[in-house]
């Protein structure tokens, strides 16, 4: 399909609007589309002291739809708002109020680019004809020859790398997608925007998870529950106590709390204390100083290799296990099946955290990634 369109995810930022425009400048067909992944008014109580109104300066809000709009309108392609928040709802809401529950930490925008932006997105583009998608997101893709396989690599701005939550990216979605801004900086995407006169330029990045407002995963938590009429977890009170089972204090539910957190805790105590452990089944939040969050070795799950077809004998990678967090050396291990991996860093790390992501590198190039156990 020689003529075939190109299909853009509309955030309605800044990116994705200059992706579109770009490529419509470039002369290729596009066709825009905006996923409506979570309906804003849904929870209202949640709302009643955030600090914006319903759904501003988030992901996928309505403001974001008519901004997309309104770009796709000027450059002049066609444009569409495709409703997956079922499938949302079920690939990505429920695990995080799962894993939380479970007393792992999840990364939801990992399992939306997962099964939405790089699965449902792509179905969706080829209901529309087309043979590509492409995104804002920064990062990059080549095809490596010798290998036969599509490589993932970072994206040349380092403050702006998004790889860390597209660690879950296949082959054959890799095949199919255009990531337009990952040679490019965040300064000069701007400027572009700018010099394509786009209503969008000037507008500030979204920062928060679309579906928790003002960051407050407890609250979500509790109003999901109630209106899915299950049982809210339990509020408490459990003990705080050390790792050799002292009791500081007590809380108000171990949902609350994850591995490395300070603040919270209302303890007093002659040095920082921070989250070491949670303990869903006995309520238990196990607290410790800064020394007692370094761990040098751990296990991932569910490895999703992208740049190599896997590790047999040990591997040498730099190892990323949150987004902010500075990939350090380490050593990758087979453990039962090319799934899993045992890591084992050079130097011990500060808070690795279950049911985060961990994320292999070989310089700019991602080899793989997977789950924190």
């Amino acid at each position: 399909m020689p003529d075939a369109p190109i299909a853009v995810a509309m955030s309605g930022g800044v990116d994705s609007s200059t992706v579109a425009a770009l490529l419509v400048r470039q002369g290729h067909r596009v066709v825009g589309m905006t996923m409506q992944l979570w309906n804003q008014r849904r929870l209202p109580e949640l709302w009643a002291g955030a600090e914006a109104p319903v759904g501003h300066g988030r992901c996928c809000s309505l403001d974001d739809v008519y901004d997309a709009r309104r770009v796709a309108e000027q450059i002049g392609i066609p444009y569409y708002v495709v409703n997956f928040e079922q499938q949302f709802e079920q690939h990505v809401v429920k695990p995080f109020v799962e894993e939380y529950l479970a007393g792992r930490t999840p990364v939801p925008c990992t399992l939306c680019n997962n099964y939405i932006k790089f699965d449902r997105f792509l179905d969706m583009a080829d209901a529309a004809g087309a043979r590509q998608i492409a995104t804002g997101h920064y990062a990059r893709i080549r095809y490596d020859e010798p290998s036969g396989r599509y490589q993932l690599l970072r994206g040349k701005d380092p403050a702006k790398d998004q790889t860390y939550f597209l660690f879950g990216l296949t082959q054959p979605q890799l095949a199919r997608t255009l990531f337009p801004l990952g040679e490019l900086t965040k300064p000069e995407v701007r400027e572009l925007a700018r010099s394509m006169g786009l209503a969008v330029a000037a507008k500030s990045d979204s920062q928060e998870i679309c579906f928790v407002p003002n960051g407050d995963y407890a609250a979500f938590l509790h109003a999901y529950l109630q209106e899915n009429d299950a049982a809210a977890p339990p509020p408490g009170p459990g003990p705080i106590v050390t790792a050799d089972g002292r009791t500081l204090g007590e809380h108000n539910g171990v949902h609350r709390f994850t591995v490395g957190q300070r603040k919270g805790l209302r303890i007093a105590a002659a040095e920082p204390l921070y989250v070491i452990a949670t303990d869903p089944k006995t309520q238990r939040v196990v607290v410790g100083g800064n020394g007692d969050l370094l761990r040098r070795g751990f296990f991932v799950k569910d490895v999703n290799w992208i740049s190599i077809a896997g590790v047999s004998a040990p591997v040498r990678a730099q190892v990323k296990i949150r987004n902010k967090h500075a990939a350090a050396p380490a050593t990758l291990h087979a453990a039962g099946g090319a799934a899993r991996v045992e890591v084992i860093f050079d130097e011990p790390q500060r808070a690795v955290t279950p049911g985060q992501g961990a994320v292999f590198h070989d310089g700019d190039l991602v080899l793989g990634g997977g789950w924190i156990e």
